[in-house]
């Protein structure tokens, strides 16, 4: 699965020297539930995901434990993060196997990518092209 999801408040986002340190971790919380992490990326506001979930877990469980430890955990890096929150929805789009390393080019190269297109445009892109109404008041 490729997950994605954002700060909840565009004013906290990750300060990029953090950002390695939290895809780390976040990679950890994906193992310790039992999935297996194959990429964590992103950028300061947002985080993209390409993982196996564990067969004994809901998606919405597996986000839940995801977000709520990841973000406990960014509140101790520094004061600065202390009303740090993941935005209660997410992305989640499934990725087959013949798309498995263009996926992981796509999550790896977020820098660049974001230089173009900010992170709606991206997502009513993925919503698009996986043909998923949405409603712009919830985005």
């Amino acid at each position: 699965m490729h997950i994605t999801f954002h700060v909840k408040s565009s004013g906290i986002t990750i300060a990029r020297d953090h950002l390695p340190r939290v895809f780390d971790y976040m990679a950890g919380e994906v193992r310790i539930l039992g999935g297996v992490p194959i990429i964590v990326g992103g950028m300061p506001d947002h985080i993209h995901m390409l993982v196996a979930l564990p067969r004994t877990m809901s998606i919405a469980d597996f986000m839940m434990n995801v977000k709520k430890g990841s973000s406990k955990w960014i509140k101790g890096i520094d004061g600065r993060y202390r009303s740090f929150a993941w935005q209660e929805g997410y992305g989640a789009f499934s990725v087959s196997h013949s798309m498995k390393e263009k996926t992981i080019n796509y999550i790896s190269t977020q820098e660049v990518h974001h230089r173009k297109k900010s992170f709606m445009e991206e997502y009513r892109s993925f919503l698009e092209a996986n043909g998923i109404e949405y409603d712009e008041r919830y985005l």
